[in-house]
């Protein structure tokens, strides 16, 4: 049976400063199961996409293998796009954003892309500060193979079959910081006031930005007994602060008590207000951002928000100090530096 998506949309659909509506932005039907997290954050993609006035065709979104990486086809239609081998979405990211800098790149990964397979993968791409938004839709679970516990599964998860799981938990939000990503937030699928601005702001992050959202597998882990159920997620949910994303346009103030906002400005100019719970918290401190993360582990939390950001990482192409016109751009007289200077570097072999 084949399915079409509607085409007809409402006359009056909001635009943005593009004169694009929504629908510029969506995708083809999701064939996921009803329910799924992971079209929570398909929509909070084109939700943010749209307000941010991006074109659709500046933007390369690219993923693996897994329910997760299904989801690239359920938005922005009119992007660039590509499916990569499992695990090693990353690999080609970098290779695309080395040939043309220019776009907006938007890797989607799931916690066994992630954690498993492309653990190798997801450790380099962080050390190489490649400009990127990197998801990891996490629910804990092998859904694409029926239910097996993933590298993400809380000890003593229970199964939908009802086995245990008696093995730690990769903590991806943690490790990322750990290993020098320069924005690091952690957010739940079902929350989208939460997401939208987390995700705007990963967007206009300078470097590498990482997202860890749980997502709930309503098929195969959404029973009782799992840590990454609805249920348990939405009574175990811990926020690190209230936050919002102003966009560059607006006038940008700064009057807030000592102690209870942090506004934390991005290279673009645009403003992240982090409403702080405890008074000693600092999203810009690394050590606090991961003492933070075990301490909601250790009280069974799922510590949420914005975790950990440096307002002046070093991007891949600044590290490699390559041409300001993407590569892609380049002519033959700016590739080829002539026959004189390339016997000289014949030469210098010699």
């Amino acid at each position: 049976m084949t399915f079409y998506k509607p085409v007809f949309r409402h006359p009056e659909l909001p635009k943005n400063k593009l004169g694009y509506t929504s629908a510029e932005y969506e995708g083809t039907i999701s064939t996921l199961c009803a329910g799924c997290g992971h079209d929570s954050i398909s929509t909070a993609i084109v939700q943010a996409c749209f307000e941010l006035d991006i074109e659709p065709h500046k933007v390369a979104k690219l993923s693996g293998i897994g329910c997760s990486s299904k989801t690239p086809a359920y938005f922005l239609s009119n992007s660039h796009g590509f499916n990569s081998v499992h695990g090693r979405m990353p690999a080609v990211a970098t290779g695309a954003n080395l040939a043309n800098k220019d776009l907006l790149y938007i890797g989607v990964s799931g916690d066994g892309d992630s954690a498993s397979i492309g653990m190798g993968q997801f450790v380099h791409v962080i050390r190489k500060n490649l400009n990127m938004v990197y998801i990891c839709m996490n629910n804990g679970v092998y859904g694409l193979t029926k239910g097996q516990d993933s590298a993400t599964a809380d000890v003593g998860s229970i199964s939908k079959a009802g086995s245990v799981n008696p093995y730690p938990p990769i903590d991806l939000a943690s490790l990322a910081i750990e290993l020098g990503a320069s924005f690091v937030a952690q957010s739940f699928s079902g929350d989208k006031d939460q997401l939208n601005p987390l995700l705007k702001a990963a967007i206009n992050h300078p470097g590498f930005a990482f997202l860890n959202i749980v997502s709930p597998c309503v098929t195969f882990n959404n029973n009782p007994g799992s840590t990454k159920s609805y249920q348990f997620v939405r009574e175990h949910a811990a926020c690190t602060g209230r936050t919002d994303y102003v966009p560059v346009m607006d006038t940008i103030t700064k009057s807030y008590a000592e102690g209870e906002l942090t506004s934390i400005e991005l290279h673009d100019g645009s403003v992240l207000q982090f409403h702080k719970l405890d008074n000693d918290w600092n999203p810009e401190d690394r050590l606090s951002a991961i003492a933070a993360l075990k301490k909601a582990e250790a009280k069974q939390e799922v510590l949420t928000g914005l975790l950990y950001i440096n307002r002046n990482p070093k991007e891949l192409h600044q590290i490699l100090n390559t041409s300001d016109t993407p590569l892609n751009r380049l002519n033959e007289g700016a590739l080829c530096p002539g026959n004189d200077i390339l016997r000289d570097i014949n030469e210098g072999f010699r």
